[in-house]
């Protein structure tokens, strides 16, 4: 009797047949690949995500001149922060989709289903990771363009670049906790607000006396300002460990939720156990170790360069740069070449020292201001290079050929050497003009102002302006002859605007030149 009922039991249809672990697995991997779909299909994910990938092929293809030579070890970080608004629409989409049984009343329909509630909630978890892949896309396409180009200096992070798929992976398994812990619809939000007051009090704490509090936020901003870029090796940012803390984070939140539904097996036990120890070991890992050693090597960086930097030599000029900088020292060369050319007397075969140099006494990456060298034939270049860079930095070589030193701006040049140097600077321009306005302060070719240098800038009066003007309006041959031939007026002190007007030909202009503009 018993032999019959278990046949007709194992024969009866619409009974689930018991399922081993491969079809168990094959059953999560369907429900994961279905909820992913659900997911890209939600108008906020579709959105932002459409936003994210926008943004960041628009940043690519509208750059500036200095975008030619992108230090990597700040594009690494740059692709960090696009993301966080594909997280935020991700983890409120994720939160919905764990909730949506809740939502339409069907949550006692799953307790007559094959499937437990835990694997369900890993189901949800895995429809996530997509996103998090797409991310990764977006993030090693931009980073790679960047680092294809020849004018890319130096080399970034891996760890640096797994931050933004981290933290959008991680986004979206908190949605599927959030559903567990508090199952409702305005919960996401909340966390939201939650989430970014303890990053901004992160970032305040990162700044002060204990920076590596601030490590243990998702996004790590500290030091970061926006100033002129340092040496990787000067950073001091546990990157790698920093990744690390993240993946474990995001395993160790998907544990909590497998264990919240019900998933108590020995495999989660132990997965939830692994995935502490990783959070643990990647916290305690970001704590700074020699922070002597790291600041007494900013401080050599900034203040004895030459120790810890390499010279080429070209054309009897010595160029010297930190060792990620060393593809751009003929570049440099190029510029002082094409200043020179036009320059008179001995300073057209003088040799400089061009010296790449940093500030880090206020801090890493922070805007300041490079004190003007008083060493003679010493010229300062910075870490940033392309675009409005380039007449910069010839415009420091050119006050070194006509001044002697970098300092001498630092004091009265209200004589003809400031038209001189000017001339030095844009008569070998290929566009003159537009780079004339490109490297005032106020954007314009007439009128006082100052012009912008990698240290000490030039101030120019409204007759100086003038003047300049008036020689880029003549044949460039010519004004180049005159130059050379008065060269040692040209370059005296003692020597007046308007002196310096007549001696090349060119309208004096009238009024009494003010040097107090």
């Amino acid at each position: 009797m018993s032999a019959t009922i278990t046949s007709v039991t194992e024969s009866a249809p619409g009974l689930p047949e018991p399922q081993g672990p491969g079809r168990r697995t094959g059953a999560v991997l369907a429900l994961a690949r279905f909820e992913a779909r659900e997911l890209l299909l939600q108008i906020p994910v579709l959105v932002f995500l459409l936003l994210y990938v926008g943004f960041t092929t628009a940043r690519l293809m509208f750059q500036d001149g200095m975008s030619d030579y992108p230090v990597l070890n700040t594009v690494d970080r740059n692709t960090q922060t696009a993301p966080l608004f594909l997280a935020v629409a991700l983890l409120v989409c994720s939160n919905a989709a764990a909730l949506r049984s809740r939502r339409h009343g069907t949550v006692q329909q799953f307790d007559v289903m094959a499937m437990e509630p835990w694997r369900r909630v890993l189901a949800h978890v895995l429809s996530t990771v997509p996103l998090a892949v797409l991310t990764a896309v977006v993030v090693a396409a931009e980073f790679t363009r960047e680092a294809l180009k020849p004018g890319a200096i130096g080399h970034g992070s891996v760890g640096e670049l797994a931050v933004g798929p981290l933290v959008v992976l991680m986004a979206g398994i908190t949605g599927v906790l959030l559903a567990r812990l508090v199952p409702m619809p305005f919960a996401p939000m909340l966390f939201v607000v939650a989430a970014y007051l303890l990053m901004v009090l992160a970032t305040d704490v990162s700044e002060s006396d204990e920076p590596q509090v601030g490590w243990l936020s998702p996004m790590v901003f500290s030091g970061i300002s926006g100033g002129d870029p340092v040496p990787s090796d000067l950073l001091g940012r546990p990157a790698a460990w920093h990744a690390l803390y993240l993946l474990g984070l995001c395993a160790a939140l998907t544990c909590a939720a497998l264990l919240l539904s019900g998933g108590r097996t020995r495999g989660v036990k132990a997965a939830t156990a692994l995935a502490l120890a990783v959070t643990a070991a990647g916290a305690i890992g970001q704590f700074p170790r020699d922070t002597a050693a790291l600041e007494a090597a900013r401080k050599t960086a900034s203040t004895t360069p030459q120790k810890v930097q390499s010279c080429t030599e070209h054309d009897g000029s010595t160029y010297c740069a930190f060792p990620e900088w060393k593809g751009v020292r003929d570049d440099w060369a190029a510029v002082v070449d094409r200043v020179r050319s036009a320059a008179g007397g001995s300073a057209a075969e003088a040799p400089v020292t061009v010296r790449q140099r940093i500030d880090t006494s206020g801090g890493i990456e922070v805007d300041s201001a490079l004190t003007p060298s008083a060493t003679p034939g010493v010229v300062t270049v910075g870490t940033r290079w392309g675009g409005n860079r380039v007449p910069e930095f010839a415009v420091g070589a050119a006050t070194v050929l006509v001044a002697g030193t970098e300092d001498a701006t630092t004091r009265d040049m209200c004589d003809a050497r400031a038209v001189t140097i000017m001339w030095l600077v844009l008569g070998t321009d290929p566009t003159p003009m537009a780079t004339f306005r490109d490297v005032r302060l106020d954007d314009s070719t007439t009128g006082s102002g100052n012009v912008l240098a990698p240290t000490n800038g030039l101030s120019l009066t409204s007759h100086q302006t003038a003047v300049v003007g008036e020689l880029l309006a003549r044949p460039r041959a010519e004004m180049t002859a005159l130059v050379k031939k008065h060269w040692s007026e040209l370059t005296s002190a003692r020597t007046s605007t308007a002196e310096a007007a007549k001696l090349l030909g060119v309208a004096v202009p009238q009024g009494v030149e003010s040097c107090d503009e």
